[in-house]
């Protein structure tokens, strides 16, 4: 077979660095459509994570996919000390809408991908606190794995072998209710992890805070609005309120990364606007170009990121605002202005869920089941409902990649992520565009692989 042969070169000549080896062997896939990745043989697989959230809105896209072909017959290529129009007005669009929501005036600046502007994230926000190095983040966070990102993400692992480049991050506890205190509401729990972080204020003895000149040692907090890689976690409704209340009392900057649950994954354009508060900085990438093209970027506050504190040169990648990827995020950004997605996406997730509780009820190894929107959660366990079963879910991972699932008399294959703190949570991220049907087809084929796995 052609893929036995490629896989052999693979072993050979490709780096086994950059991410591709959860699946032994690793799978090959030969073309997609909206929610549906084929194989060689032609078999379709149903993709409920859709390449980490960052084709929201589904495979080879038409209007996405035309805007690109349109953009390589008039200006593919530009070097970035010049200007094009399309990035200036995607940076309006984005700065206008935050603006809109959070009624202050900000800026976007462009990398080619999350960890990248993550890093320049960071530049803005030690510039701007006369270059503190410190900073908060949260235990299941993750923000990339460039030098930079990975001293904010809680994965050691990332760090292990390469050291340090600056200063790793203070990790705090992020209100996991499924796996909290027992006898503890969310509410309450997600309270509690609030007051074990402002007592670190308490005393200069708790060693962040000096009551004497009122100076904090760290200038920001970095977060998600809901875990990604951690396990699609969702917060308690009142936590990132009660959040920011410390942040603002102690003059740390709140910078929100929603490179994973950005444009509508949630049902809002950014997941933070669940939450009622304001970013000081934040950061997408992602779906902003439906994963045709790599563009992310920042947003920051005026003040922050306004070219007499954040000039010229300030950072720099050549590929930044490349015209390919701002042309189709700009498409993307006036496809959502013209369709109402919010109500699209919460009552597809809604069905989602409950489809995913029914199943619950039939599987008890699914310990947990969550969702905000498309972004949703099922926590694969042993039989007691609670203690993680990694090789089960690994095992259901194995057998959807196989495409010998059954349907309708033909063969299927499901795509599916694995995160969590202990690797046992499937995060499913959907295409936006997902039908009913789809999503009742998917149900489907877990139940069918979660019996087989447990047979197995």
């Amino acid at each position: 077979m052609r893929d036995a042969a490629l896989l052999a070169d693979e072993a050979t000549y490709c780096s086994f660095g950059d991410t591709v080896h959860y699946a032994d062997p690793p799978k090959i896939f030969d073309r997609c459509e909206g929610s549906y990745l084929f194989d060689e043989r032609g078999v379709p697989y149903l993709d409920l994570q859709m390449w980490y959230s960052a084709v929201n809105f589904g495979y080879a896209n038409k209007r996405l996919n035309d805007v690109l072909k349109r953009q390589i017959d008039v200006l593919p290529q530009v070097a970035s000390q010049y200007l094009h129009p399309t990035k200036i007005e995607l940076a309006k669009v984005i700065a206008l809408d935050a603006e809109a929501k959070w009624g202050r005036k900000g800026r976007v600046h462009f990398n080619v991908g999350g960890s990248q502007s993550i890093d320049d994230s960071l530049k803005i926000v030690r510039n701007s606190s006369n270059g503190k190095s410190l900073m908060f983040a949260f235990e299941g966070g993750y923000h990339g794995r460039s030098l930079g990102a990975s001293a904010i993400t809680s994965s050691y692992r990332y760090r292990r072998r390469f050291g340090h480049f600056g200063d790793r991050a203070n990790f705090i506890t992020y209100p996991y209710h499924f796996r909290g205190p027992k006898g503890m509401d969310k509410d309450e729990y997600g309270a509690l992890c609030v007051a074990q972080f402002a007592r670190l204020f308490e005393t200069e003895y708790n060693g962040v805070w000096d009551p004497k000149t009122g100076q904090c040692e760290y200038a920001a907090f970095y977060v998600e609005a809901i875990q990604g890689t951690g396990g699609y976690v969702i917060p308690p409704k009142n936590f990132f309120v009660d959040l920011k209340k410390v942040l603002d009392k102690y003059g740390i900057l709140l910078v929100v990364d929603e490179i994973q649950m950005g444009f509508y994954r949630t049902g809002k354009l950014w997941g933070i606007e669940h939450f009622g508060v304001q970013p000081d900085v934040l950061v997408f990438g992602k779906a902003l170009t439906n994963g045709l093209n790599p563009l992310a970027g920042v947003w920051a506050r005026e003040e922050l990121i306004n070219p007499t504190v954040f000039p010229p040169g300030s950072t720099h990648s050549t590929f930044a605002s490349n015209p390919l990827g701002t042309a189709v995020g700009l498409e993307t950004m006036k496809m959502l202005a013209e369709t109402d997605y919010e109500t699209m996406v919460m009552a597809k997730g809604a069905h989602f869920l409950e489809g995913l509780k029914d199943l619950q009820k039939r599987h008890k190894e699914i310990g947990d089941v969550d969702g905000l929107g498309l972004a949703l959660r099922a926590e694969i366990c042993e039989a007691d409902a609670f203690t993680p079963n990694k090789k089960l879910v690994d095992k259901m991972v194995e057998i959807g990649l196989a495409g010998d699932l059954e349907h309708a008399g033909k063969k299927m294959g499901l795509v599916l992520d694995i995160g969590g703190y202990y690797k046992n949570v499937i995060t499913f991220a959907p295409s936006l565009h997902i039908t009913t049907e789809e999503i009742d087809l998917g149900l489907a084929l877990l139940d069918q692989l979660l019996t087989k796995a447990k047979r197995g």
